[in-house]
């Protein structure tokens, strides 16, 4: 199974990418963590509704067939890592891959976060997308170590 973080955006600063490869290459061959870059739509001639449109065909394009589509949204459930570690037990039970959504500045299409199976919050702050992609990969890594009963995660 693999988890296909999908993202818009192309640059960030190199302790992001760091850390994201730091928690990719942690993950046992079952489970995959693999990143999918999209290119943000420039802002200076084009509506907002025109970008995240544009964004939406590449982010579209971006998903693995037959994925389940997680959307991470400001208005997403919240969930714990507790949470999060029985959602990758139910993921991994389904035996298809799992695509993560990081929208752009103006987050997700509508339309985009509309269809996806889930939408889940991340956290009640605003965080830059680099963060947010280092996050997510620690999460999903701990939710695993969990799952695992690795000792990573203490209670």
């Amino acid at each position: 199974m693999k988890l296909v973080v999908v993202a818009v955006g192309q640059r960030v600063p190199d302790w992001a990418a760091t850390a994201w490869d730091d928690y990719a290459k942690r993950f046992p061959p079952e489970l995959r963590l693999e990143l999918k870059v999209v290119k943000t739509e420039p802002r200076a001639s084009r509506t907002v509704d025109q970008c995240m449109a544009a964004e939406r065909e590449r982010i579209e394009a971006a998903i693995p067939r037959h994925a389940r589509v997680v959307a991470l949204d400001e208005r997403g459930t919240t969930v714990s890592t507790q949470q999060l570690a029985a959602k990758l037990r139910t993921w991994q039970g389904e035996g298809g891959d799992v695509a993560l959504l990081i929208g752009g500045p103006d987050g997700l299409d509508p339309a985009l976060r509309a269809a996806a199976h889930e939408r889940v919050r991340l956290s009640d702050l605003t965080l830059p997308h680099a963060m947010v992609r280092v996050l997510l990969a620690e999460q999903l890594y701990r939710a695993w170590s969990i799952n695992a009963n690795h000792p990573y995660h203490r209670e």
